[in-house]
């Protein structure tokens, strides 16, 4: 256990960030997930732009790495575009 002041509010800090951290990691996958298991093409059109918006934030805040975001993106893009 820790022996600070400074530790034991480090140690609450770092379990809400965790959390939240958690709770947009989780969105955004799910997010991913539901864009490709939509077969509709105008129904994907319309939900790239919010997907790639949300991952953009995600990696902007450090919550996912921006190197993975761009790579989601371009991946979806490429499913958007290969869907009839």
């Amino acid at each position: 256990m820790a022996n600070h002041k400074s530790a034991l509010k480090r140690i609450r800090q770092s379990n809400a960030r965790r959390l939240h951290n958690r709770y947009y990691a989780k969105t955004a996958r799910n997010a991913v997930k539901n864009l490709r298991a939509t077969d509709n093409k105008e129904e994907a059109q319309a939900l790239l732009p919010k997907v790639s918006s949300l991952l953009d934030r995600l990696a902007k805040k450090n919550i996912i790495h921006r190197n993975k975001a761009a790579n989601l993106k371009s991946k979806l893009a490429k499913h958007v575009g290969a869907l009839t």
